[in-house]
């Protein structure tokens, strides 16, 4: 058999599979360069393991995707044991075999991706065809398997994933998105039901669905976490997917996973991309996205990396769970560890909650004349801020804040991933009396002086720092504030003066203005 033209995995020229087009922003094809770097990273802690040697001549090493797309990762897997095997299994078909029948797995999520992934694999939609490269299969599906799987509707609800029986209960004729590996009691015994026999994979490897959306609403459903908790269920040797990154300050219902995240000591690798175009191209993910290496012997701190653009920060061994959030700029923890030394109160203790005053951002009751007995009421439509007027008894809730001094802050800012960036939108002090809608958040005082001296600090680089080790979306929550401490509102703050107060050195202003730009006082950004 000619090597070269019987089995070719590598060198083609372009690659298909870096063309690719991505179906949507909840299934985010892998490009090979990310895959393969997500495999250097497995080899390389397997290498430390096993006194050197190589994951890719080892020829009982078995191997799982769960949630396969284009089946990149199991076609650069293929192709790493087909050149690692070649003393131990020297017939080039014999050992091509055995790797495809013995040692790579693949759970497709949809059917169309599990044709897409056979052809990458086998070079051919059917294992058993004339075209495959395998030829031990008897079926169609080969170790890729998929099967049409239903939601388990309670209450309107998916049992196992939470989404929407109106959003997603639609008939036969389209996909359910109900993915196998996630919709089930028990991982292992669905898995030996999938392959058959007792199935035990050394190595889990992904990039698993992200999201899906609600019923029609604006709040998608996070689903990732899901995926890296059946799998550590299959308890295998190592566990690598690359996952958004929210999940490391925020998102939909992932405060469990986050500290089950941040206290795992079995993660040993972590490698973050705050801008996600770095690593997927015209795809944007907000907060960016990860990938992690868990190893099933190891208990300590991890290595994190940083990438963005040309830069690279790390490795860095860092305690995942040092904090209740991950903060993601390793060069950051001085500064941090300086202000929480202090242990000022925290600025939120200051600040109002969400729909403080109980309207959401669409609350349309108000009108633009003013009539006796009306309070300013502050809003932002269509990206601008705007007044209007309501009436004072038409105040419900925190009836108690309408007469203090304000400084309003709108509730979501993005402004793109680069840097430096200006992390939060420009400030307005409202007088008293005074309301709002959910578009702004507030800190409340009782006097105009000290509503502009609290601008001030607003406005420096060195309180906008601290909330963005806590603000990865364009969300700022109440909680995105709690490292900032409170100051005397007697004063106009500057950076000048934080850092002298906190002791911040030369190289961490630097660092700090590296990351966030200039602010001025008032403006109509959001």
């Amino acid at each position: 058999m000619n090597e070269q033209a019987g089995f070719t995995l590598r060198g083609r020229n372009p690659d298909v599979l870096t063309c690719i087009a991505n179906l949507s922003n909840d299934e985010v094809f892998t490009p090979p360069e990310l895959a393969n770097r997500m495999l250097d990273t497995l080899a390389s802690a397997w290498s430390v393991r096993n006194k050197g040697a190589s994951i890719w001549a080892d020829p009982n090493v078995t191997f799982l995707d769960p949630c396969t797309k284009s089946g990149v990762f199991l076609r650069e897997i293929t192709s790493r044991l087909t050149e690692g095997l070649k003393d131990q299994i020297p017939d080039l078909q014999e050992r091509v075999d055995h790797i495809l029948s013995k040692q790579v797995f693949g759970i497709g999520i949809t059917s169309l991706t599990s044709l897409l992934a056979r052809r990458s694999l086998y070079c051919s939609k059917r294992a058993n065809s004339e075209h495959s490269i395998a030829k031990s299969f008897q079926d169609e599906g080969g170790n890729i398997w998929f099967q049409r799987t239903e939601h388990h509707w309670k209450a309107g609800k998916c049992g196992y994933c939470g989404v929407n029986e109106s959003a997603y209960g639609r008939g036969d004729q389209f996909e359910t998105h109900a993915y196998a590996f996630i919709h089930c009691e028990d991982a292992k015994v669905r898995t030996n039901e999938i392959f058959g026999g007792n199935m035990q994979f050394d190595v889990i490897v992904g990039n698993p669905p992200y999201q899906l959306g609600s019923d029609g609403g604006t709040r998608d459903i996070p689903i990732y976490q899901h995926f890296v908790n059946q799998a550590k269920q299959l308890q295998p040797r190592y566990l690598s997917m690359v996952i958004p990154a929210r999940w490391m300050a925020s998102g939909l219902g992932l405060s469990e996973f986050r500290q089950e995240m941040l206290n795992d000591r079995h993660i040993c690798e972590l490698v973050d991309y705050p801008a996600a175009g770095d690593v997927f191209p015209g795809v944007e993910i907000k907060a960016g996205v990860c990938y992690f290496l868990w190893d099933e012997s190891y208990n300590g701190d991890c290595n994190v990396t940083t990438m963005r653009g040309d830069e690279i920060v790390g490795p860095i061994r860092r305690n995942l769970g040092e904090f209740d959030v991950f903060v993601r700029e390793s060069r950051a923890i001085s500064i941090l560890h300086k202000v929480l030394k202090h242990k000022g109160a925290s600025i939120n203790t200051l600040l109002a909650r969400d729909k403080e005053f109980g309207w959401t951002s669409n609350f349309d009751g108000f009108h633009e004349k003013r009539r006796p007995g009306d309070i300013p009421l502050y809003y932002i439509r269509k990206m601008k801020r705007d007044v209007g007027y309501i009436a004072r008894s038409k105040v419900e809730k925190s009836e108690h804040l309408v007469d203090s001094w304000k400084v309003m802050v709108p509730k979501a800012y993005n402004g793109g991933d680069g840097v430096p960036h200006q992390i939060l939108g420009r400030s307005l002090i409202a007088p008293s009396p005074s309301a709002c809608t959910q578009s702004f958040l507030f800190f409340y005082v009782d006097t105009e002086r000290k509503a502009k001296s609290l601008q001030s600090y607003y406005a420096t680089r060195f309180f906008r720092f601290l909330v963005s080790l806590r603000k990865i979306t364009q969300d700022a929550t109440h909680s995105a504030y709690t490292w900032v401490p409170t100051q005397a509102w007697n004063r106009t703050w500057t950076d000048e003066a934080l850092y002298e107060k906190y002791g911040i050195t030369k190289e961490e202003q630097d660092f700090i203005e590296s990351q966030v730009r200039l602010m001025e006082l008032e403006g109509d950004d959001e």
